[in-house]
């Protein structure tokens, strides 16, 4: 639970700033169907913050492990 609570946490802020970019997007009356479904791109320190480990068959398709 204290990896979400953290608002300084870089995968936290991002994942606000993609929530924030579909709600503008709705206000601005686009219909929440036709918004294109995004996953995050940071999954590893979140995983690690959870004490998960991401296979290597996913790793193995990442453009960037930092």
């Amino acid at each position: 639970m204290a990896a979400f609570s953290r608002p300084t946490d870089p995968t936290v802020a991002d994942q606000c700033r993609l929530a924030a970019d579909y709600v503008d997007r709705i206000l601005k009356d686009e219909k929440p169907g036709d918004l294109p479904v995004q996953a995050p791109t940071k999954y590893e320190k979140a995983a690690k913050a959870l004490g998960l480990t991401i296979p290597q068959s996913i790793l193995a398709t990442a453009e960037v492990i930092e």
